[in-house]
């Protein structure tokens, strides 16, 4: 199934992650892709907000940390950035795998790089800007 939202704000982007934060939570994995500055952590602060929302004020993007991790009273989410990692050996280096076996959601920005990495249902999240604020974006999820 696919769903297409517009966005007119980060705001509006946290809303909509909200409204699919169960969906997510079933599946245990969110794939975001989108150019730099397109949205990716403002969509990670609705899940965030929805499922763990004492952490939301520690939410910004991994960049440098390559995860996040944001470890709330019923929920968890891993917040990983992807851009820097090169290779699948880099990738394995960064302890990702492991935390498939933690309870929680992997939240993967520039998950695009690695799609092989990843359930075959998880939620893919394409964010793609029009215009300065304005966001089409992209929920994909089997039933």
């Amino acid at each position: 199934m696919k769903q297409t939202f517009l966005s007119d704000s980060p705001e509006e982007t946290m809303e909509i992650a909200k409204s699919v934060a169960g969906k997510a939570l079933e599946r245990n994995a969110v794939c975001l892709s989108g150019t730099l500055g397109a949205g990716k952590t403002a969509f990670t602060r609705g899940l965030v907000a929805s499922l763990c929302p004492e952490c939301l004020p520690l939410v910004h993007s991994p960049t440098f940390a390559i995860v996040n991790e944001y470890i709330g009273k019923t929920h968890s989410i891993f917040h990983f950035d992807l851009y820097r990692i090169k290779n699948a050996e880099d990738l394995y280096s960064t302890g990702f795998y492991d935390y498939e076996d933690r309870k929680g959601i992997i939240v993967a920005e520039w998950s695009d790089l690695f799609p092989e990495c990843f359930p075959e249902n998880a939620l893919l999240v394409e964010i793609i800007p029009k215009g300065e604020t304005q966001r089409i974006i992209n929920i994909t999820y089997k039933e």
